[in-house]
């Protein structure tokens, strides 16, 4: 009985390594893809702030949603994210300042600042443009982050277009590391566990 056990663990770890894999190759595939076009809102993923600051990461999504608003392609522009353990800023208000601070007028943003997660500002960021009636966006973030977003903004009926930053050089474990942790999170986000 107990070898049978063994087996069936063994077969689940095994179909668990495969679909985590599997979902891993498809995180990879769209995280180069800019499919950015004409939307109602742009969203920019939030990421550290260094009091008040953004943090290199999150300056460039901010500065790579600046040439998309300045395109043309959104009337709206929202940040995300909350405190991160900064009892002054959250991510969300550096974004906006920083967005104030290189022209866009303040009735454009519209800022989502209790996230503190990526599923979480996904959802009030859905719940936000319900509210606004809005219905299509273009997410700014690292590649990697796309793939979970796009799908749980799609699963809320939000037409979603993706635009990566440009990145800095990782190194291929690194962005295999990566693609997996995403993984793991939709497979979570799937199963109802929201982390």
């Amino acid at each position: 009985m107990t070898r049978r056990w063994l087996q069936l663990g063994a077969i689940g770890a095994l179909a668990l390594g495969l679909c985590l894999t599997w979902i891993a190759f498809q995180v990879r595939a769209e995280a180069n893809i800019d499919d950015a076009q004409a939307a109602e809102i742009l969203i920019v993923l939030g990421a550290a702030e260094y009091r008040g600051r953004p943090s290199p990461v999150l300056e460039a999504r901010l500065k790579h949603a600046l040439a998309l608003y300045q395109k043309g392609l959104a009337r709206y522009v929202l940040t995300t994210g909350g405190a991160g353990g900064d009892p002054r800023f959250t991510e969300s208000e550096v974004g906006r300042n920083f967005l104030i601070s290189h022209g866009v007028p303040t009735e454009a943003i519209v800022m989502e600042s209790e996230g503190e997660s990526t599923i979480y500002s996904a959802v009030a960021t859905a719940e936000i443009m319900h509210r606004m009636q809005l219905h299509s966006c273009i997410v700014v973030s690292d590649g990697y982050h796309l793939f979970r977003v796009r799908r749980i903004l799609e699963s809320r009926g939000m037409r979603v277009f993706t635009s990566p930053r440009p990145e800095r050089v990782r190194s291929r474990s690194e962005e295999w590391r990566l693609y997996y942790r995403q993984a793991a999170g939709y497979l979570l986000w799937l199963a109802g566990i929201h982390i």
